[in-house]
């Protein structure tokens, strides 16, 4: 689940992981984007588009969105668990600092700088050298495949970044759908005899992490015989037009047939 179509990311690792697995993507058009809504209104946007995806019977729920994770977690579990697991996403600031040298934290205004993030740094960096990096008007560029509005974003956030970072976290998950562009873009003016920057999402750990809870394994031979299932604000649909731009909304649809609705 997520606002939008940053839940690609996370789809995409599980259908790595397990082809087999038949996948719910529970978004919420209808009252994106979830950044400028107050918490309380983030978490009853959360819970109606996860009460949609429940309804579907799944084994486990990934709370794609970082947004929904800093402000819903605990009324989404205090809702769902025990019944169905719930798996939030942590921007990867542990992994980021672990790596040694300077860090940046990519992520929307609202989340750069918050007491969330501050904590996250203060618990998981390690010392490390920190830089938070605010990204207006990404997520909502990257939601609706604008390019030059993702470029444009990439860009002034580049700029924001020092030129001698190591590590890039992506502290959104719509950020994870560019990341070719956000490397590329860091890339530039970077001091000669630098390694490559190295960008850390959430999509693959938090992929795992849903697989542990569930208790299955990674089975990337597995038949690639998964179901789809597209909800929007609760009504089943289609992989709307702007997911299909990216490779991982083409991979969902070229490995999964659609489930027929119920």
């Amino acid at each position: 689940m997520d606002s939008g179509i940053g839940l690609l990311a996370a789809a995409a690792a599980v259908r790595r992981l397990r082809p087999d697995a038949d996948l719910v993507l529970s978004s919420d058009p209808d009252g994106m984007p979830w950044g400028p809504r107050t918490p309380d209104d983030v978490t009853e946007r959360a819970l109606t588009v996860a009460r949609a995806a429940a309804a579907h019977r799944p084994d486990a729920l990934i709370v794609a969105c970082n947004t929904a994770s800093v402000h819903a977690l605990p009324a989404l579990r205090a809702a769902l668990e025990p019944g169905l697991p719930v798996v939030g996403t942590v921007p990867a600031i542990k992994p980021a600092a672990a790596g040694g040298g300077r860090v940046a934290i990519w992520a929307t205004p609202a989340t750069t700088g918050s007491p969330y993030q501050r904590r996250l740094i203060a618990d998981f960096a390690d010392g490390a050298r920190v830089t938070e990096v605010p990204c207006p008007g990404l997520a909502d560029a990257v939601q609706w495949a604008d390019e030059a509005a993702v470029a444009r974003a990439v860009a002034a956030a580049a700029a924001l970044t020092p030129s001698d970072v190591c590590a890039v976290v992506l502290g959104c998950t719509h950020y994870e759908l560019v990341a070719e562009h956000i490397r590329a873009a860091v890339a530039q003016g970077r001091p000669e005899g630098l390694p490559p920057v190295v960008l850390h999402g959430s999509a693959g750990a938090v992929a795992a992490q849903a697989l542990r809870r569930v208790g299955a394994g990674p089975a990337p031979a597995a038949a690639p015989d998964g179901g789809l299932t597209v909800l929007l604000s609760g009504r089943e649909s289609e992989l709307p037009a702007a997911a299909r731009t990216y490779a991982e909304g083409r991979l969902l649809e070229a490995v999964n047939p659609v489930t027929p609705a119920h």
